[in-house]
């Protein structure tokens, strides 16, 4: 975004000046949250949870070269910031 510097150039009208402020404010409700989004997250949180044993199994099953965590921790931060998301939405 960028300023509009050109204003400070020109004259204005003194009657302009209580234009940009705030002339009212509305208050909306809260959208009450939903059992079937909640459900959805917990099965998500599973699915999560299924997913890292499976990984975990995988890497000290097969010899692979790297650590388990590469694959489950952005799994976990993305399911974190999904989650969030969802209920700091207030």
């Amino acid at each position: 975004m960028f300023a509009n510097l050109l204003q400070f150039f020109r004259d204005r009208d003194p009657a302009d000046f209580d234009g940009p402020f705030v002339q009212s404010v509305q208050v909306k409700r809260p959208v009450p949250r939903n059992p079937r989004v909640e459900r959805v997250i917990l099965l998500c949180w599973a699915l999560i949870a299924v997913k890292h044993v499976l990984v975990i199994w995988a890497v000290h099953h097969y010899p692979v070269p790297f650590h388990q965590l590469w694959v489950n921790f952005p799994t976990f931060v993305l399911g974190l910031v999904a989650t969030w998301a969802y209920y700091a939405r207030d």
